[in-house]
């Protein structure tokens, strides 16, 4: 099949290389417009730097909606495959393709639905996730649902992590979609809507922990929001990052109070791991206490 491949983050890359290394012809990449970093060097999408590894055309728009109707037009696409892409499709577009577009998303549809659903998944204590091939909607992730894999989620498993799992296995599930579209076996089966979960995409401020909540919820806010937006408190003033920790039931001290590396939370204590201070590097807890007292101080 002929296929336009739309897409921008590192988890998009490996959908991209099965397409690359399929029988299928990749006509272009559609990909977010570059950004310009520190001291105005422009950077380009994962997606955009595996395309011209490959000398593929890349499409670039502000509003795919509005200017790249055109030239999707012209490419003539068979289907079209987006994998966190980071725009709305209009209807427009999602009429091109002969066979339609569909998307690769990181959750078992109809649950988590929206922008971050590896860290929401985390972040809720769900003990397994997946891959989900659906055919794309104009609603947010409400399309019919084409193919899903499942993964256990490890205990203490990051986010990073997580995310890692899930890109590994996205290329299978996304070329097994593909071969059911082509054969004509594929089975479009419509999304629970009473069963939908959506999550709103995270902020950084979403990482400050309330030391007044039970161990296990700071547990899934710092496992599920490492390494992005990073969970936190603040310590002397400035930004504490807590990487890894594990949680110790027990009578506590006031909520935020530390006494032998550990934190007082509701139910017990969390046991710091690995830390970072505003200013330093990260490290696990030995190495940071050689250099800072931690005992009697309140995390806010």
């Amino acid at each position: 099949m002929r296929i336009v491949f739309l897409g921008t983050p590192d988890f998009s890359v490996p959908c991209l290389d099965a397409l690359i290394n399929s029988k299928h012809e990749v006509l272009a990449v559609v990909t977010q417009p570059d950004k310009a970093r520190n001291r105005m060097v422009v950077s380009f999408s994962p997606v955009k730097e595996e395309a011209i590894k490959h000398n593929i055309k890349v499409l670039q728009y502000d509003k795919i909606r509005l200017q790249g109707v055109e030239d999707l037009k012209a490419l003539n696409p068979d289907l079209m495959v987006t994998c966190a892409y980071g725009q709305i499709i209009s209807q427009e577009i999602l009429d091109i393709p002969k066979y339609g577009v569909i998307n690769v998303h990181a959750s078992l549809l109809p649950k988590y639905r929206g922008s971050a659903p590896i860290q929401w998944a985390i972040l809720n204590g769900e003990k397994e996730t997946g891959i989900t091939i659906m055919q794309t909607a104009l609603g947010v992730d409400s399309g019919d649902i084409i193919l899903q894999e499942k993964i256990a989620i490890k205990e203490n498993e990051t986010a990073g992590e997580l995310f890692d799992d899930l890109a590994k296995i996205a290329p299978s599930v996304l070329m097994k979609a593909i071969d059911l579209i082509e054969s004509g076996k594929a089975t479009f089966t419509k999304q629970n809507e009473e069963e939908a979960t959506h999550f709103p995409m995270l902020k950084k401020e979403d990482g400050h922990i309330d030391w007044t909540q039970d161990g296990k919820t700071i547990i899934n806010k710092i496992y599920g929001l490492n390494p992005w937006p990073s969970a936190y408190s603040i310590l002397d003033g400035k930004i504490f990052k807590i990487y890894k920790a594990k949680f110790e039931e027990g009578n506590s001290l006031d909520f935020g109070t530390i006494k032998d590396n550990k934190v007082a939370c509701k139910g017990g204590y969390i046991q710091l791991q690995e830390v970072q201070i505003e200013g330093k590097k990260r490290m696990d807890i030995e190495e940071f206490t050689r250099g800072f007292k931690l005992d009697g101080q309140v995390l806010n």
